[in-house]
């Protein structure tokens, strides 16, 4: 926990998952004073960063994607994803997380195709993630392989292709 100069706790405002991909996974924490409207971050290592943290939260791309669902869905995926995320003892929902509560657990990766993943950008690497692991459930799969990738990728291509 975080006191401001004024004296006032410091409360958190939001999570980025800056960099959430093996060996190099950074959160940025962002804290506000209630008070006279401090506001400051602190980047680090998920571990790192955890303490700094008061409340449940959702990621910034964990919140993004639950804003995109459909708005009669969002209302009940929010409350079970947060169940989940209290349930395994964590304080942020990150979009891991979100995949796992919707999904009913984790969804293993082969390496060849985590490796694959690191080179989607930044920007969509997260959505992709999850929209493999949900084919991934859907078809009864325990890993996300390369050829999934493939088969995905090309669905996703085709469809951008016909428009």
């Amino acid at each position: 926990m975080l006191v401001c100069g004024c004296g006032r706790w410091m409360h958190t405002q939001g999570v980025d998952e800056a960099f959430d991909d093996e060996p190099h996974r950074a959160w940025l924490v962002r804290s506000e004073c209630v008070g006279c409207g401090l506001a400051v971050g602190c980047e680090g290592s998920p571990e790192e960063t955890l303490a700094l943290v008061d409340r449940l939260v959702w990621s910034d791309d964990a919140r993004h994607a639950l804003e995109r669902m459909p708005p009669y869905v969002a209302p009940l995926v929010k409350p079970e994803v947060e169940d989940y995320v209290r349930s395994k003892g964590q304080k942020v929902v990150t979009m891991a997380l979100m995949a796992q509560a919707r999904q009913g657990g984790a969804v293993a990766w082969e390496p060849e195709a985590e490796q694959r993943l690191v080179n989607v950008p930044g920007a969509v690497r997260a959505m992709a993630r999850l929209e493999l692991e949900r084919t991934a459930v859907e078809r009864g799969l325990a890993r996300v392989t390369v050829a999934l990738m493939e088969e995905v990728k090309a669905r996703y291509f085709g469809m951008a292709a016909g428009k």
